[in-house]
């Protein structure tokens, strides 16, 4: 047995954790104090906001800004809906546009079969075998 109590060895760590703590601390002090070391730790600081804004201009490029453009172009095919345009709903029925009355559209579904929607829930307008034309079609929202 050495001698040395449990108590004391741990009264050793940490004295020894405080004066290494308490070096580190006047090591920052003393390079704090140099002119050209600070003018890089400032730098440094601005080099740490380089990976967010980096990421930003991705998001932006890559998701927003597309986004944003499809957006844009199905407003304004929303606005140009006319009588006998064939869409298709967010609630997937397929129509011909029979009248519309401000953002109220009727859309005839089926022979003497219409129904009344909101010019907002059309998604898309339909080609002439039935499928969804891919430029009026909404963008697929990646959340729910």
């Amino acid at each position: 047995m050495t001698g040395i109590t449990f108590a004391a060895r741990a009264g050793i760590w940490k004295t020894l954790a405080a004066g290494l703590f308490l070096s580190f601390l006047a090591t920052g002090t003393a390079f704090a104090t140099d002119p050209i070391s600070s003018a890089l730790g400032s730098a440094g600081g601005l080099m740490q906001l380089a990976p967010i804004v980096l990421i930003f201009v991705v998001f932006y490029f890559l998701l927003i800004r597309p986004q944003q453009k499809q957006a844009k172009k199905h407003q304004q095919f929303l606005q140009d809906l006319k009588r006998g345009t064939k869409v298709i709903t967010r609630g997937g029925l397929h129509g011909a546009i029979t009248d519309m009355d401000g953002n109220v559209l009727t859309l005839e579904i089926a022979k003497d079969v219409r129904v009344k929607i909101s010019r907002d829930a059309v998604a898309g307008a339909l080609t002439k075998d039935g499928a969804v034309s891919v430029e009026t079609a909404e963008p697929k929202s990646s959340g729910s």
